[in-house]
């Protein structure tokens, strides 16, 4: 699982543990998300988003170690989402919850529920623009993948 909705972690069986003893921190440099064209799942317009002033940043995240019962230990973890912020909710009903940097120590913390950490970051420190939809193909994946690409009308 990749996303875990701030609505539910506490309460839903596969993520309450994980919220109240395994957060973590996620440190990126942007995110990915996709607009729905045309009200169908088949036209998706990639976006990149970041901060403004291009330094890297911490997504909520919880882990989890998944016992197999062949004797193997996955590792894995989900982002947790929230409500989308102003200029996301432009292009999709929900978004990553991005921590401040004061309030890293604390998400790591043991206490239960700093749910208050988990809210739509501040809009006016981010910034996001149309990239190709090759990002969604691994084998033709470069570092232009996040350059601006200009939207054609619809």
């Amino acid at each position: 699982m990749i996303n875990a909705r701030r609505e539910d972690i506490a309460a839903h069986k596969l993520f309450q543990g994980a919220y109240r003893s395994r957060r973590c921190l996620i440190p990126v440099t942007g995110f990915f998300e996709w607009e729905r064209l045309s009200g169908t799942n088949q036209n998706k317009q990639p976006y990149a988003i970041a901060m403004k002033d291009g330094a890297p940043f911490a997504l909520a995240g919880l882990w989890e170690i998944w016992h197999h019962p062949v004797g193997l230990d996955i590792r894995n973890f989900a982002i947790v989402t929230s409500a989308p912020n102003q200029m996301m909710a432009a292009i999709h009903d929900r978004m990553p919850v991005v921590l401040q940097q004061k309030d890293y120590d604390r998400w790591l913390s043991p206490e239960p529920d700093p749910s208050d950490l988990m809210k739509p970051f501040d809009a006016d420190a981010m910034t996001m623009w149309p990239i190709t939809r090759r990002v969604t193909t691994f084998r033709d994946a470069g570092p232009d993948i996040i350059n601006r690409v200009e939207l054609r009308a619809t």
